[in-house]
């Protein structure tokens, strides 16, 4: 009862913010998003009936506290569905930064979820993992099913679950990663998203957003989805800041990257848009045709950086990919 699974994490596009179910992760309205490749998550886990006590690594380091909470949310489910009460093994490894706002979390559950599924033997459709993945992130609901992806609201797994959006930009799309170490607390910026007098406003716009964006992917219209991820990242923002805690999560390189890509865009006529999620990092979207220049742009910010392009669903590897 072992199994390896990896899973790429997700930049969102249409973002979620705040939830009405904590427990379930059940957010207020829908998302869509796209998963970026190489950068990923490999995870193996193990049941045991032997073992006594769980016990979960990530990147070398025993998980505890809340992030190990987060985990227990998957794995029992998985056990619930499997009707097996197994101690659990479960290690992961990242091979990109993470905590700096480029979906980590997404991505680590993702394959978390995978894993345990297949180590369980339970037969379930990749929507369907989303479900269990959504337990410990709701972003994770769409690094199971890859690409461009659209989890719904909802209020249930019938319901709330992701679905891959088939577009023609998958094979040109580009993605610099401008890299803006900063920690974050993206739950706690999640759990006080309502409070916010920005919400409203947020909530009489999104649903349209969400229509918007899917009319422009299935178009293949690149500016279209991009100058929408480009202002969903603002509206995120005004919410978050205008939380009780007054998260600002933005860095003076952030803010160097947003204006250098702009004037790109309206000085030199090139198609590239930012996008940020809860963190100081940015992503940066253009084509193929173009991302040379953007990342050389970026990188004179001061920035690292990393070229990714569009990623594929949660996979389960072979037995030779196992972390242990």
């Amino acid at each position: 009862m072992k199994a390896t699974a990896k899973a790429h994490p997700i930049q969102g596009l249409v973002k979620y913010h705040g939830m009405r179910d904590e427990e379930l992760r059940l957010p207020y309205h829908d998302s869509i998003s796209v998963c970026t490749a190489p950068s990923h998550s490999k995870t193996t886990a193990a049941f045991d009936p032997d073992r006594e006590e769980d016990v979960y690594v990530i990147d070398g380091e025993e998980v505890t506290g809340r992030g190990a909470e987060r985990i227990d949310a998957v794995v029992d489910h998985v056990r619930d569905l499997a009707g097996i009460d197994h101690g659990v093994r479960f290690e992961s490894a990242n091979n990109f930064p993470t905590n700096i706002g480029f979906g980590s979390s997404s991505s680590g559950f993702a394959a978390a979820a995978m894993a345990l599924v297949e180590a369980a033997g339970l037969d379930m459709t990749r929507p369907e993992i989303s479900t269990v993945a959504r337990r410990g992130s709701s972003s994770a609901a769409r690094a199971v099913t890859g690409a461009f992806s659209h989890l719904r609201t909802g209020m249930n797994d019938k319901d709330c679950r992701s679905e891959r959006i088939e577009t023609g930009l998958e094979d040109d799309l580009r993605v610099v990663a401008g890299m803006v170490p900063s920690y974050k607390e993206t739950e706690e910026a999640h759990k006080e998203a309502a409070e916010s007098h920005m919400f409203e406003s947020r909530m009489a716009h999104i649903h349209g957003q969400i229509s918007d964006m899917r009319d422009a992917l299935y178009d293949g219209d690149f500016d279209a989805v991009f100058d929408l991820a480009e202002k969903d990242s603002l509206s995120l923002a005004a919410a978050t800041m205008t939380g009780p805690a007054g998260w600002v999560y933005w860095q003076p390189r952030t803010i160097e990257i947003f204006n250098a890509v702009r004037e790109l865009r309206n000085d030199e006529d090139v198609p590239v848009y930012f996008s940020v999620d809860t963190g100081a990092s940015v992503y940066i979207n253009t084509t193929e045709e173009y991302v040379d220049r953007v990342e050389a742009t970026v990188a004179d910010c001061g920035v690292d950086t990393r070229v990714w392009d569009v990623g594929g669903p949660a996979q389960i590897l072979d037995e030779d990919k196992a972390l242990f």
